[in-house]
């Protein structure tokens, strides 16, 4: 299980659609599964079906990360025109089994769908959001 605060589920959201019709891409942090600080990255793919982070960028927030005391416990990212669950790129570039992968869906713009999902070794399975 994953807790989130409402309002960093609707920076998600509104990162998501500024970056339409490209996929946004960003990290969690926090600490034992409670997101506390979302931190929205540069899309360098630009593209409707792939995100790929800016490594310097991922580099600065990953020490930020670091010296505020926290870790990285998620990575989101959008789906543009598709559903709320792993591509097969997706699957294949989940590189972190510890970690959240939240895909926010804006198939439908006006009622964007969020979920979350642990992949390891190929094998998504979802888990539950809680928003605190």
């Amino acid at each position: 299980m994953i807790y989130i605060k409402k309002d960093l589920i609707a920076q998600m959201i509104e990162h998501s659609k500024k970056e339409f019709p490209n996929e946004a891409c960003g990290i969690l942090a926090g600490k034992e599964g409670k997101v506390e600080k979302i931190y929205p990255m540069t899309n360098t793919d630009r593209s409707a079906q792939t995100f790929f982070m800016d490594p310097r960028e991922q580099l600065k927030v990953m020490k930020e990360i670091r010296s505020l005391g926290l870790e990285m416990i998620g990575i989101y990212h959008s789906h543009p025109v598709s559903l709320a669950y792993p591509s097969t790129r997706d699957v294949e570039l989940a590189y972190y089994s510890h970690v959240s992968y939240i895909i926010v869906s804006l198939k439908d713009k006006d009622n964007p769908k969020i979920r979350s999902f642990r992949i390891e070794e190929g094998k998504i399975s979802e888990e539950e959001i809680k928003i605190v």
